[in-house]
């Protein structure tokens, strides 16, 4: 992402799964402030082959001017699930500074890497980039989970920070991209943010890779076909209305969701746009 002095200043932290006798397992495991991970000795059932690791920053979130590089390597036939404990939280800027965070991983052949974080908060005027980059095998299966919530709906904060860029990169080995995706939300070029999301309160994407995640593809796009003809065949359960200044009610769908498959590999994409967190969970 960078040169090679400047990512290993960055780097706070690094994984490697390999298997060992016959399970995966962590060989390498490195951090340092202000990153900590924890890795559960039993996740689930004794059949069950995963590395379950939950990433956790100091302070409960990253503060403005953070860069925080963190480097994952799964290795062939190993299972790895990256997550949180909690919403990533991206407190106030202090002047222009931005918060960074980055992601490098590389799955091997017949592994599964599963990126499944709570969703970004950012607090009002947060400017906050983040960077996910894989490289993956023909056969490699890989699950990223990335979402955002309008902020701090408790102190009134509603789609108010400045920046919001989060890049999701795929690679084969040799280099050909496979996927190459950026959401934006930057005050100064859009205006007000909350204009253009209106009154949904998550934004979030859902990618599914590779040849192990077929049958939750086929789930998925059921799911979601599903839950978009319901609010077509009975319209009035599932909207929200709201005045606008006109004093006209405006309805709109309380759940926004969209799922096409793409690309050679048969990548499946899910978007969605949620008027609250409770809407997305009980689904």
């Amino acid at each position: 992402m960078g040169n090679e002095q400047e990512d290993k200043e960055m780097e706070m932290g690094s994984i490697v799964v390999e298997k060992v006798g016959g399970r995966s397992s962590v060989v390498h495991c490195f951090s340092r402030y202000p990153v900590k991970f924890i890795i559960p000795k039993k996740v689930g059932s004794s059949r069950t082959d995963v590395v379950w690791v939950y990433a956790l920053n100091y302070g409960g979130g990253i503060v403005s001017g953070d860069q925080i590089l963190c480097k994952f390597s799964v290795g062939d036939c190993c299972t790895m699930v990256l997550t949180t404990q909690g919403s990533t939280k991206v407190y106030k800027s202090v002047g222009s500074k931005c918060s960074k965070q980055l992601l490098e991983a590389r799955v091997g052949s017949n592994a599964l890497l599963a990126i499944i974080p709570d969703p970004v908060t950012c607090f009002s005027t947060a400017r906050y980039y983040q960077k996910q980059v894989f490289n993956v095998s023909s056969n490699s299966n890989l699950v990223i989970v990335d979402w955002i919530t309008s902020g701090r709906h408790e102190s009134g904060e509603k789609w108010d920070f400045d920046l919001y860029r989060s890049i999701n990169n795929i690679f084969l080995e040799d280099g050909e991209p496979l996927f190459l995706d950026t959401m934006s939300l930057e005050k100064e070029k859009i205006g007000c943010i909350h204009e253009l999301v209106q009154d949904y309160q998550v934004i979030a994407m859902i990618l599914l890779l590779g040849p192990k995640l077929q049958f939750v593809q086929n789930l998925v796009q059921d799911k979601v076909k599903g839950i978009m003809s319901e609010q077509l065949q009975h319209p009035s359960g599932a909207l929200s209305h709201k005045r606008n200044e006109a004093g006209y009610f405006i309805s709109k769908p309380s759940l926004m969701a969209s799922c096409s498959v793409f690309g050679t590999k048969g990548m499946c994409r899910t978007n969605l746009g949620i008027f609250g967190l409770k809407a997305f969970t009980n689904r």
